[in-house]
């Protein structure tokens, strides 16, 4: 695989538009996180939605008709990123901050497989909305969160997230997988 891979228009509108409602809308239950990538930074905090975790469907729902509606939603993504196993899928949002503030450099799965394991692995990031938020590399590239995007890349590529300034939140859906 390339280092990185950007897609545009990685869904048919309709199924953008159909998973943009779903996550962006009152049916996905947001759990607060007081922390981003660093237990120790205080001043920092997310709400985060688990699809999946240590290779099993997750729910933060009661309701099974959440539980059912959340898993069908992902489905037009999986189906094209076809993978062989799923490790974690997590949907992060960010809240507006007056200016924008990166966070700091990581790998997915770092405290789960060692490094040497975890480029056989892989990382895509679908953007749910457009925004002026970014996603950073270490070698300093640079995403734009663009709706319908998706960035793919190993995940021992080591990566942040940024807030935005211009739109209420910056949502993504981050999947950890393996692909043969």
């Amino acid at each position: 695989m390339k280092k990185l891979h950007v897609e545009d228009n990685f869904l048919g509108q309709k199924e953008f538009v159909e998973i943009q409602d779903f996550c962006m809308g009152s049916k996905l239950l947001w759990q607060y996180s007081d922390t981003i990538d660093n237990k120790n930074d205080v001043e920092k905090f997310q709400f985060v939605h688990m699809f999946y975790y240590n290779y099993q469907p997750q729910s933060q729902s009661q309701s099974m008709n959440v539980v059912k509606d959340q898993h069908l939603q992902l489905t037009p993504i999986l189906e094209l990123l076809r993978p062989t196993a799923i490790y974690r899928i997590k949907a992060n949002l960010l809240t507006r901050t007056p200016t924008i503030v990166e966070n700091e450099f990581h790998t997915d799965m770092e405290d789960k497989l060692p490094k040497e394991k975890q480029k056989q692995w892989t990382t895509s990031i679908f953007y749910m909305n457009t925004n002026n938020g970014y996603t950073k590399f270490e070698d300093g590239t640079k995403v734009e969160s663009v709706a319908n995007r998706l960035i793919t890349f190993p995940a021992n590529m080591k990566h942040t997230g940024t807030t935005c300034t211009n739109e209420k939140t910056r949502v993504v859906i981050n999947f950890n997988y393996y692909r043969m």
